[in-house]
């Protein structure tokens, strides 16, 4: 092939070319900015913690609302935990007292603020900010969907 029978430019060719190229970059810088943003802001990498943060939303929610038996549900992932209650070591009685009376913020969930979360080997740790003052820090276990008690503070 010589340059006097070259083919002939092709306009729409080319424009698909850069376009594939231009749209491969642009996902490319997309999905870095998604990764590096939710781990940043403390949701994890792809904002992967945050339907374990929706779970202890609604369960703080309904704390807040004074629905103990429907929260107790929530904590123990069983709704129709009534049918059997002698199942459960930590009784709704304990329950109830945890969240009002032996609380470490002094009475019933007035206000809340899902704060941060961060994953472990076994779930994902979410603090949650109580009545404006006392941090508290919950854990979604992944295997079996419950919540429990997390001891330790996460740094963020």
């Amino acid at each position: 092939m010589t340059l006097l029978n070259a083919p002939a430019y092709n306009t729409r060719r080319e424009n698909l070319k850069r376009n594939v190229i231009v749209g491969t970059i642009a996902v490319v810088l997309l999905g870095t900015v998604l990764a590096f943003a939710g781990y940043i802001l403390g949701h994890g990498w792809l904002f992967t913690n945050l339907l374990d943060e929706h779970h202890v939303k609604v369960f703080m929610e309904t704390v807040q609302s004074g629905d103990y038996a429907k929260a107790y549900g929530i904590w123990e992932n069983d709704p129709d935990w009534k049918q059997h209650p002698q199942k459960y070591d930590y009784s709704l009685q304990r329950f109830t007292e945890d969240w009002t009376t032996a609380s470490d913020w002094g009475g019933p969930v007035k206000t809340f603020h899902v704060d941060v979360s961060k994953r472990d080997k076994t779930g994902v740790v979410v603090a949650v900010t109580i009545n404006g003052k006392k941090r508290f820090f919950i854990k979604h276990e992944s295997k079996d969907g419950t919540l429990d008690y997390f001891p330790n503070e996460i740094a963020y």
